[in-house]
């Protein structure tokens, strides 16, 4: 009973020096960085000050556009879409070296139970122990080298390791919100582009009617046969737009094949005109939700890391202060082995100190402060990127509104103009030349008001996903 009750106060003994030596962990305690933070966006007034956070939720998003389709698509991606998977294993893979890391607090205990025969040499043999045969039952409880974290190393590896899975969490986050803003890029393309070809197969018809005319024309004496052969160019080059506006949908739509994570020979979208304008922007957007972009957390978790990794670099140049001990049974005979007399224990410390090693610790502390400036830089940069970001696609929204307003208007006098010359060239007081520049102009009009369009639905998308998912506040719920 006093062996085990040697051992167990040996054991409080060097609890307690880790309590005691728990606050001596070298190396800089972890400030976050300062950033340059505006105090309001050039392009939406009344935006607060924000600070990057990798834990908000960021919700469906994609629910402000009202799309019961892009829904479906969206909710798979989160299923599906292997990029997501590789982003998830690896999250996994980081929390397990967090575990992995913590583990050295802890010493490591083996048991090791084991009967040996053996034979004594005669010519070896010594007093009282005579030549023969014998067997040895051993039970023993051995702790291997357990380091005391007393400059803090242990500490400083797990602290590392905690925001490295924090950044490879943000990482997962940053993946996820891509996905789901390419999925939403592409679909607002698929839309355009039914849009378009809904556009030029109305034109089609519109330029047969027009080519059945100028026949009328010419087998009247009023056209010419090369009016007859514009008109049909007109018509054929048209009709040939049409068709190879199929070559760009069907490959948007296999690379939406390819973010759901299906075969893109089993996957496929309804026709779908695009008929949406961009969700309104409400007034004074809190720059509180540029805290939900996930690059930005990853980038500041990875300086945390890294700034950790200093205090391990450090530790470096202080004493090795390990602990080894065994415990347990042995015994020649089998019926007493686990009888009190056959006991055995062994405890003791071990220190041990680099004396010369050609300055490789001092090269590995360089190295780790190196590696955390860079860190600071790199998440800087990401802060000056977010922003512009947002202010990019703010610009984007405002003055591709205010140019399809202008477009609108282009498209209306393009059609009046149409109808005017058509009925000139009825009356015989305007030529098929007319007819064909009015038209091609309110074709372009057309597919120039398409393509603001369809800008501005990517450019609100480019938004959200700058702000890292979505402009609306915080729910309550969220807040609690």
């Amino acid at each position: 009973m006093r062996t085990l009750h040697r051992l167990i106060t040996a054991g409080t003994a060097v609890a307690a020096v880790l309590v005691l030596t728990s606050a001596c962990a070298v190396g800089p305690d972890y400030v976050r960085p300062a950033v340059p933070v505006p105090e309001s966006y050039k392009e939406s007034k009344g935006w607060k000050v924000a600070e990057p956070r990798e834990d908000r939720f960021h919700g469906p998003w994609w629910e402000i556009y009202n799309d019961p389709r892009l829904n479906r698509l969206e909710e798979q991606v989160n299923i599906s879409n292997q990029n997501i998977a590789v982003a998830e294993a690896q999250f996994r893979q980081a929390s397990a070296l967090v575990q992995a890391a913590t583990s050295g607090f802890f010493p490591t205990i083996t048991v090791n139970p084991a009967a040996t025969r053996s034979l004594r040499s005669s010519n070896a043999a010594q007093a009282g122990t005579p030549p023969g045969t014998n067997t040895t039952y051993t039970a023993p409880l051995n702790m291997s080298s357990w380091e005391l974290d007393i400059w803090g190393r242990i500490r400083r590896s797990a602290e590392a390791a905690r925001a490295s899975a924090q950044a490879s969490a943000a990482d997962l986050e940053g993946v996820r919100l891509s996905v789901q803003a390419a999925l939403a890029q592409n679909y607002f393309l698929v839309c355009a582009l039914d849009r378009q070809k809904q556009l030029l197969d109305a034109t089609v018809k519109a330029y047969e009617r027009s080519l059945e005319l100028t026949k009328n024309q010419y087998a009247s004496g009023v056209a010419s046969r090369a009016d007859v052969l514009q008109a049909e160019t007109q018509l054929k080059a048209t009709q040939a737009q049409a068709i190879d506006v199929g070559v760009q949908r069907a490959q948007t739509e296999h690379a939406i094949a390819l973010l759901v994570g299906k075969p893109a020979s089993d996957f496929s979208i309804p026709v779908t005109p695009l008929d949406a304008v961009p969700p309104p922007i409400p007034g004074g957007v809190p720059s509180e939700l540029l805290e939900r972009r996930p690059d930005i957390a990853a980038a500041e978790r990875r300086v945390a890391a890294a700034n950790a990794q200093i205090g391990v670099a450090r530790a470096a140049y202080f004493p090795t202060v390990t602990l080894t001990g065994s415990m347990g049974y042995q015994s020649t005979e089998t019926f007493n082995w686990f009888s009190w007399p056959s006991r055995f224990w062994s405890v003791g410390p071990a220190i041990s100190e680099t004396i010369f090693d050609g300055g490789l610790k001092r090269a590995l502390n360089d190295q780790a402060r190196a590696v955390y400036d860079a860190n600071v830089a790199s998440y800087r940069q990401t802060v000056l990127t977010g922003f512009q970001e947002v202010e990019d696609n703010l610009s984007a929204l405002r003055i591709l509104e205010q140019e399809m307003l202008a477009q609108d208007e282009a498209v209306k006098a393009a059609r009046r103009s149409v109808e005017i010359v058509l009925n000139q060239y009825k009356q015989g007081t305007a030529s098929y030349v007319a007819v064909n520049v009015a038209q091609t102009n309110a074709l372009n009009s057309e597919r120039t008001a398409l393509n603001i369009l369809a800008r501005r639905m990517t450019a609100s998308v480019l938004l959200i996903k700058a702000l890292g998912g979505g402009w609306e506040k915080n729910s309550e719920k969220e807040k609690q």
